[in-house]
């Protein structure tokens, strides 16, 4: 596997991105993603050299300077290439909170979000929706591009194949970013209307590869390393955008390091190295909510509860598959310090081998298709530029 894809000055290799997850993609998890490589000999080694997207940031929050968002947008020393992803319906807005991006040197890559599904999102005509109104696609695409350039920052672009099957437009909405400048454009393989439901196709992503000169990325049920060679050999993309496989699985990124370099060194982690990771992940995350203590503080809670409370969510991602006690499950998904996390994982079998009989399943959120949410008359001209009144979000994180 030889796939050599660049931004923002560096050899993206392997040529990996982590999707930008609401609640998910924060800096605690981007660091514990990049910190994994893989279990060698039962030792973690150090890996996962790819690009580490944070959480979807609204043009209107940034601008305006949101606490939350502020925060959102902060890196770790050690990521190389800071990249964040922005939302925006209006070109006026995009180009200003790329210009901020710019000026106070912000990120080193920007990418802009036309994919999201969810309905609050798609009835103000964003994410998904966006690329049907062709013109006010290309005015935000070219907005941000020209307002990156004076630095080199590099833009990207992420989108659906459509609004749904009788609306798709991947192809001439890669065209148009590709003429507007874009480093390159990821595609996940499937619809709007599709939500997380099926299963994507990789087909639209090799002609999307066939129909545009810049990089293509693929994205879309990605579950094991050995799902993204085999999209990048089926589909020609030049690499892949890895969202929900990686959700109770960080070593994912050392995996697909492996796979890339054409190695099948990884091992399964036992379930005392998952504790471990676990372990890991929610120290991380009351370290960084140390450092807010001022927005914390707001909600009578202290970062260490705040921390564990977020990684809740975490839990059941991380023990799918494995034989742990229903009461147990029940305590470390409602753990609310450090010490009583360590006491319950603790309690785990640790020689518990890997349940493979997971690999490969979808992890994270699954729905069934569903018709999607637009502004009034959204589907009647394709040229009109107006932006939907109220378009904008002011929270930042999907």
């Amino acid at each position: 596997m030889t796939k050599q894809l660049s931004l923002a000055g560096r050899t993206v290799d392997p040529p990996v991105v982590l999707a930008p997850m609401a609640g998910i993609t924060n800096l605690p998890f981007r660091k514990l993603c990049r910190e994994l490589g893989q279990f060698t000999a039962r030792k973690l080694r150090r890996g996962g050299a790819g690009i580490y997207v944070c959480e979807m940031i609204t043009t209107a929050a940034l601008v305006e300077r949101n606490p939350k968002t502020m925060r959102l947008i902060e890196f770790d020393a050690e990521e190389e290439t800071r990249s964040l992803q922005l939302y925006g319906v209006d070109p006026v807005g995009m180009r200003r909170a790329v210009r901020m991006v710019v000026e106070e040197d912000l990120a080193d890559h920007v990418d802009l979000n036309f994919g999201c599904p969810v309905p609050k999102v798609t009835r103000k005509g964003g994410g998904s929706a966006l690329p049907w109104k062709r013109q006010l696609f290309r005015r935000i695409v070219t907005a941000a591009v020209e307002a990156a350039a004076p630095a080199g920052v590099p833009v990207t672009v992420k989108m659906r194949k459509g609004i749904d099957d009788d609306h798709l437009t991947y192809v001439e909405a890669g065209k148009i970013a590709e003429d507007a400048g874009v480093a390159w454009v990821a595609l996940h393989g499937r619809t709007a209307a599709e939500r997380y439901s099926g299963t994507a196709d990789w087909d639209a992503i090799a002609a999307l590869k066939d129909a545009l000169e810049v990089p293509v990325l693929g994205n879309g049920d990605i579950w094991e390393a050995t799902d993204a060679t085999r999209m990048v050999d089926q589909t020609g993309c030049d690499g892949v955008v890895v969202g929900r496989g990686c959700l109770g699985r960080p070593w994912l990124f050392g995996d697909l390091e492996a796979a890339f370099a054409g190695r099948e060194d990884g091992l399964l982690p036992t379930l005392g190295e998952v504790a471990t990771v676990m372990a890991r992940h929610a120290s991380l995350l009351v370290e960084w909510l140390e450092g807010a203590q001022s927005y914390e503080s707001r909600r009578n809670i202290s970062a260490e509860e705040h921390g564990c409370k977020e990684f809740r969510k975490h839990v059941a991602w991380y023990l799918k598959g494995f034989p742990v006690g229903g009461e147990l499950r029940r305590s470390l998904s409602m753990v609310s310090s450090l010490a009583e996390l360590d006491d319950l994982l603790g309690k785990l079998d640790a020689d518990a081998p890997f349940p493979e009989q997971t690999l490969g399943k979808p992890r994270g959120r699954t729905n069934s298709p569903a018709k999607v949410t637009l502004p009034e008359g959204w589907l009647e001209d394709r040229d009109d530029c107006t932006v939907p009144e109220g378009a904008e979000i002011d929270t930042s994180g999907g």
